[in-house]
């Protein structure tokens, strides 16, 4: 299991705009640009540009030098190598407490495998709502670290990625789930 906890904290939605940030950094990836955010007590964002859900401005003050921040770049910058990453940042994720429940589910995907949106429903006790599932995978606020991208459709297919499909892609291949 991954080492990660999420805090159990319940804030309204949408969360993304309501978590106390403390500090934000931009960096580049590979993919794109990625914006970086957290509170007093973990990093709350990792969001794309362009990333649906993205929150745009932070009031939270830029601070390139962050050491949590600065730390999660540094993994970050290991995982796009292809090194084995295991994130080691606290997390401090904003939603509700079935968001959390399936963003928990979310790291106990190892990395090189996948898993459904029915396999999530099931491991957080509600089969029969999978759509709400992939709604909550899908608001998901740390991408790449809560591996929302491991998440494939029943029958195999790549189905949707806040963060735009061809990241998914990438993120799969990366890990070699999929053929370069």
């Amino acid at each position: 299991m991954h080492p990660i906890m999420i805090k159990s904290k319940s804030y309204p939605m949408p969360a993304a705009l309501r978590a106390p940030y403390t500090a934000q950094h931009r960096i580049t990836s590979p993919l794109g640009e990625i914006l970086l955010a957290r509170t007093a007590d973990g990093l709350a964002g990792l969001w794309f540009e362009g990333q649906k859900d993205h929150p745009g401005g932070l009031s939270a003050p830029w601070q390139a030098d962050d050491p949590l921040l600065l730390q999660t770049e540094r993994e970050l910058d290991a995982f796009w190598r292809g090194e084995p990453t295991e994130f080691s940042a606290p997390l401090d994720l904003h939603g509700t407490a079935f968001q959390r429940a399936v963003w928990q589910a979310l790291l106990t995907i190892p990395t090189g495998h996948t898993t459904s949106y029915r396999s999530i429903a099931e491991r957080v006790g509600t089969l029969s709502a999978c759509r709400a599932v992939g709604a909550a995978v899908g608001r998901n606020p740390v991408s790449i670290i809560v591996p929302c991208h491991r998440v494939i459709g029943s029958s195999g297919g790549l189905t949707g990625y806040a963060g735009g499909l061809e990241r998914k892609v990438a993120l799969l291949r990366l890990e070699g789930v999929l053929a370069v």
